[in-house]
């Protein structure tokens, strides 16, 4: 359970400084200026878009159960900068 707990610790901080570099979906429609209609597609997109991205980067660390949940979570809010 330790060793499961550091690798989404590990993985969580390394994840967390390549996001760093990239934009949220948040500065990124802040960038482009959008609002409205075109800010609600963009914004429902770009969710998408990281939940589908985090939920390969958990598979691809053969995360399961809470640990797949917890770093999924996180992953996605990063990424989208809610």
């Amino acid at each position: 359970m330790k060793r499961i707990a550091l690798a989404v610790a590990l993985s969580c901080a390394a994840f967390s400084s390549a996001v760093a570099t990239d934009q949220t979906c948040k500065s990124q429609a802040d960038t482009k200026k959008l609002a409205g209609a075109a800010l609600t597609s963009f914004t429902k997109k770009c969710e998408s878009d990281a939940q589908t991205a985090c939920d390969k980067q958990a598979a691809d660390k053969k995360l399961s159960g809470a640990a797949k949940d917890s770093f999924t979570k996180k992953c996605v809010k990063d990424a989208t900068g809610a």
